[in-house]
């Protein structure tokens, strides 16, 4: 772990806290409102890929460029800087499982896992041993305190929520976290930004992810697991062949484009049969689907999910929550019914629960369906 400035010894009389500075604005204008605050602020910034995008115009999160960015930050606020390599942990947590998921025919949100494994698992620990009380990130996410516990709400911007990618947060890891910017807008962080003298106040929004910063999945698959990209068939759903596929990996649920099929009507990929390596294609309505399986769930609720209960569920981070009951299965599997069928239900993705605004918990949605009532 590397450092611009030694903050071992803690100022009497301030709690310390530490900020994940990813290099852009959002985490620089909690830096800046904490510091402000009156709270004794150590920056922290992750080291997880080397290389730089080539491109001006375009942003992927935590590239050399995104280091220099925060390191600057640090060093206008007056606060001292950490930069801790988690490459190693990057690339077995995140990267590994991106191509392994993408190898059985799922399509993996890398972003999750990164927080679930890189930043409130490795960062949070490293925050914690060096004394600080707590570490702060730049989502727009809300904690609440409240009767019944830490709850944490979809942040006040809901343009910009990012409380989705924070359901695997754990209950013992929420009371270490703050999020600075779950009450405000956008517009008014780049506007703090600005007052704050901050250099990147009209910097543009990360694009695409940090490993793969030119955009291109299929070719870093291809360079990270060839094997993945054996040709096989397209079919129905009645099983009749239609053409020929260039590897699963090329394709996820719902996609339309890139199929190279001449077909009286528009087919969608339905399916993705991994152990007979063949992609199942088929009309619009064949996406639709009105329940799902998740493994992996995370509650955060302070009773156990023990009976059936009505939530609003979301399925990917742009789309809307929809309503239904979840029913707990035992361990960390439950179904979700909905009350209307939702499109393009793509294995691998994370399906998130709410109750109005307050986060519930999450899950990863699983390739078995569960059989609709």
């Amino acid at each position: 772990m590397a450092t611009d400035n030694q903050a071992s010894t803690p100022v009497p009389g301030k709690t310390r806290v530490a900020v994940a500075m990813s290099g852009g604005v959002d985490s620089a204008v909690a830096a800046a409102l904490l510091l402000q605050q009156g709270y004794e602020v150590i920056g922290l910034t992750m080291r997880l890929w080397s290389g730089s995008s080539g491109d001006p115009t375009r942003r992927s999160c935590c590239s050399t460029e995104d280091v220099q960015d925060a390191r600057r930050v640090a060093q206008t606020l007056g606060i001292p800087f950490y930069i801790v390599d988690l490459e190693t942990e990057f690339r077995q947590a995140v990267v590994d499982d991106f191509v392994q998921s993408y190898g059985h025919g799922l399509t993996p949100n890398p972003c999750i896992r990164c927080n679930q494994h890189l930043k409130f698992d490795f960062l949070l620990r490293r925050a914690l041993a060096l004394q600080a009380q707590f570490l702060a990130t730049g989502h727009y996410a809300q904690r609440v305190e409240s009767s019944n516990g830490v709850q944490l709400w979809r942040g006040l911007d809901r343009s910009k929520d990012q409380s989705y990618f924070l359901f695997t947060v754990t209950s013992a890891q929420l009371q270490h976290l703050r999020f600075p910017l779950g009450g405000l807008q956008k517009a008014e962080t780049r506007a703090l930004a600005e007052q704050f003298g901050l250099h990147l106040a009209e910097k543009s929004e990360s694009q695409d992810l940090c490993f793969v910063p030119d955009g291109d999945k299929d070719r870093f698959l291809r360079l990270s697991n060839p094997g993945m990209f054996q040709s096989g068939e397209i079919v129905d759903l009645q099983g009749n062949r239609l053409g020929r596929h260039n590897g699963l990996a090329c394709y996820t649920v719902g996609q339309r484009k890139g199929l190279g099929i001449a077909h009286a009507q528009p087919l969608y990929v339905i399916a993705l049969d991994q152990q007979e390596n063949r992609l199942v294609v088929g009309p619009e309505s064949a996406l639709w689907q009105d329940c799902l399986r998740v493994q992996g769930l995370n509650w955060l609720e302070s009773t156990p999910l023990q009976a059936p209960r009505r939530v609003w569920s979301q399925i990917r981070y742009a789309a809307q929550a929809q309503p239904g009951w979840l029913t707990p299965l035992g361990g960390d599997q439950a179904d979700i019914q909905f009350d209307q069928p939702q499109r393009a239900i793509a294995p691998g993705q994370a399906a998130v629960f709410y109750e109005e605004q307050r986060l519930l918990g999450g899950g990863w949605i699983q390739g078995e369906l569960c059989a609709p009532s």
